[in-house]
């Protein structure tokens, strides 16, 4: 392996790390390491020279990157993370050009045209001849579901993949149809067969049958309840923040424009301090008490196994576990999940909390907009009495015939 796929590797690995959205259970860097080995698989028994077999290497693990900024068009977005990748790696022109030309390949719609684009399309559909093909699509049944994108019964995703097999896909390359074309049948055979053993009469019965047990069943009300009132405590949590980031935007805004426009003035213009200092220290304790209002709450993150078995951890909360090793946190889990009860309580508690978590927010919003309209009140009025009694001032030291020039004097003061 070059030096320049090792460290493509681990970019692209860090990239889906960090940047791939967790939704995509299919297109993720288990996907990109599937279709590495088959291209080395195909480049192992082509005659492939070594500078078109590290294209090959380079484009299978680039092809996808694109995902971590769209889903529609992924493949431009992986062209353009390519070339600043590649340029980076002092890779010639020419190469990044070819690399490009292979990611394109893999669009589904069009047809290879080039050897190399025939390796890395055969490549990236070799799930289709390999024996884990029913946990890949599985998989991307769950991601499209996930995503919003579409969701399919068991039978419509079986139809859906037997089109695929007959009508939208096929292998290129020799070795693809000599090695992974016998599985692909194989595979289209077992769904066949699965699509000609349901038969509509009992699926129909079963469907019946599943929806009056989930109607008549009070489990079913319950699970709604809880899911219900969950999401509605979330939507107004999700409201409180946005309120507070509101009164945070436009207190920084004000404050802002009183620096700029109004402190440079107070050396000549005196009678202003005090609206300016009122109207300068409402807009600050708005802006605190909006920041305490969203402020999280730092929890110890930690359980015992005691507090699991006395059911007095609400493992709901991931404030309650965050500092936990994965092989205790999967062990309440399993404890928690053996016991019904002890599920709805954990839901229960987080509901309550939440609740509380919401009054506080709230609590704090009702008297940080209440601060911030009388500030805003109280400054108009001192605004008002400084610019009166500014005026009665200059009345006073001013003879009567100079009213012309109080007005002068006025305006270039405010």
């Amino acid at each position: 392996m070059s030096k320049l796929i090792d460290d493509t590797e681990k970019f692209v690995f860090d990239l889906f790390k960090n940047k791939l959205d967790k939704t995509y259970t299919y297109h993720n860097y288990t996907h990109t390491e599937r279709v590495l080995r088959s291209v080395r698989e195909i480049i192992a028994n082509t005659d492939i020279n070594e500078k078109d077999a590290e294209i090959l290497e380079l484009a299978a693990l680039l092809h996808d990157t694109g995902y971590i900024k769209t889903r529609e068009g992924h493949e431009e977005e992986s062209i353009e993370i390519a070339k600043v990748f590649l340029k980076e790696q002092n890779v010639d022109d020419a190469t990044i050009q070819t690399v490009n030309e292979c990611i394109l390949a893999t669009k589904f719609k069009d047809s290879p045209k080039t050897k190399l684009g025939k390796i890395i399309r055969d490549a990236d559909a070799s799930h289709f001849g390999k024996p884990y093909f029913t946990e890949a699509s599985e998989f991307l049944r769950k991601e499209l579901e996930i995503q919003g994108i579409k969701t399919y019964s068991s039978s419509e995703w079986r139809k859906e993949n037997i089109k695929v097999l007959t009508e939208k896909h096929e292998y290129y390359t020799d070795y693809a149809l000599k090695n992974w074309q016998p599985e692909k049948e194989n595979n289209l055979s077992k769904l066949i067969k699965k699509k000609k053993n349901r038969k509509n009469k009992t699926e129909k019965l079963k469907a019946k049958y599943k929806a009056q047990y989930k109607n008549e069943s009070p489990e079913r009300g319950i699970q709604t309840f809880y899911r219900v009132a969950l999401r509605n405590h979330i939507k107004l949590s999700d409201i409180a923040d946005t309120k507070a980031n509101i009164l945070l935007s436009v207190n920084a805004i004000i404050i802002s424009l009183v620096l700029a426009n109004l402190i440079s003035k107070l050396d000549n213009n005196a009678y202003l301090i005090y609206p300016t200092g009122i109207f300068t220290f409402s807009c600050v304790i708005s802006m605190i008490l909006s920041v305490i209002a969203t402020r999280p709450n730092i929890t110890s993150g930690e359980f015992t196994k005691e507090d699991v078995k006395n059911k007095n951890v609400n493992l709901t909360f991931f404030g309650n576990f965050h500092k936990m090793k994965l092989n205790e946190f999967e062990w309440a889990i399993s404890e928690l999940l053996k016991d019904k009860n002890y599920v709805y309580n954990s839901l229960t508690k987080d509901l309550y909390f939440l609740g509380k978590v919401l009054e506080r927010k709230y609590r704090i919003l009702r008297i940080t907009y209440t601060v911030f309209m009388i500030g805003i009140i109280v400054s108009v009025i001192a605004f008002a009495i400084a610019l009166k009694t500014n005026d009665t001032n200059l009345k006073d030291v001013l003879p009567d015939n100079s009213t012309s020039m109080l007005y002068n004097t006025n305006s270039n003061i405010k």
